[in-house]
């Protein structure tokens, strides 16, 4: 496992690193009924091994029922194995519609449905899903820990959840771009300088297994066991 990088442990975590301009809602629709048009084009290249890498993981997984959090134009949908039954979400409408073309147009018959909600507020049942995947979405939420508590009321004990996502860098030249793209974030629709503390607490964070992905570890793939109930409230 010489690849996989296990984060820093409890102890170390002081505090919760917040980006510096917050985002809402509002004010993700309004960026990605911008973006939805040019989305695959600007974007859909430098995340697409990520997001392969993403689906690769989901497929090795166990279980069927699979819960794409951040669908957006359904760039992954393609990937999935056709044993997988895909539940697609996300907040932009002109995304979902794009997505929806896409599926019907590609004959993607394991793509369940396609709906707009808000992840941290979805309207399914407790534990309706074995995987749940979160593609570039951490960095999008209003409360990222908020999406993460959702995904864990449905996703299954002993299910999983992953997260692909750009998290800002630690120093460098990077650290600086990040920090200064960070005043635009409502026109980009995310948060260049979304540290992974903002999503996952210390106890998550000393078990999950983070790895980063190309190109250029810009992305990084994120593996959450589901605990049940009684063990999640020990490890915490």
């Amino acid at each position: 496992m010489s690849d996989v990088l296990r984060n820093a442990t409890a102890e170390k975590v002081v505090e919760i690193p917040s980006p510096r301009s917050a985002l809402d809602a509002d004010a993700v629709r309004v960026a990605y009924r911008r973006w939805a048009a040019v989305y695959d084009t600007l974007f859909g290249g430098i995340s697409a091994l990520a997001r392969k890498r993403a689906v690769e993981a989901v497929n090795a997984l166990p279980g069927q029922q699979v819960l794409e959090v951040g669908v957006g134009t359904g760039l992954a949908l393609p990937y999935y194995r056709r044993d997988k039954q895909i539940t697609g979400i996300d907040l932009s409408e002109d995304m979902l519609e794009r997505a929806r073309q896409r599926v019907t147009k590609m004959h993607l018959t394991n793509v369940d449905a396609l709906l707009e909600m808000d992840a941290e507020e979805t309207k399914f049942p407790d534990a309706s899903f074995d995987i749940a995947v979160a593609m570039f979405v951490a960095s999008v939420v209003p409360h990222p820990r908020r999406l993460l508590s959702e995904l864990k009321r449905v996703v299954k004990p002993g299910g999983h959840i992953l997260f692909v996502n750009h998290f800002l860098a630690t120093g460098g030249v990077r650290l600086a771009v990040e920090r200064g793209m960070a005043r635009a974030s409502r026109s980009l629709g995310w948060h260049p300088d979304f540290a992974m503390e903002s999503l996952l607490p210390p106890e998550d964070l000393a078990r999950a297994v983070i790895r980063p992905v190309p190109p250029a570890g810009l992305f990084t793939l994120v593996t959450l066991d589901r605990l049940d109930e009684k063990t999640e409230s020990l490890v915490a």
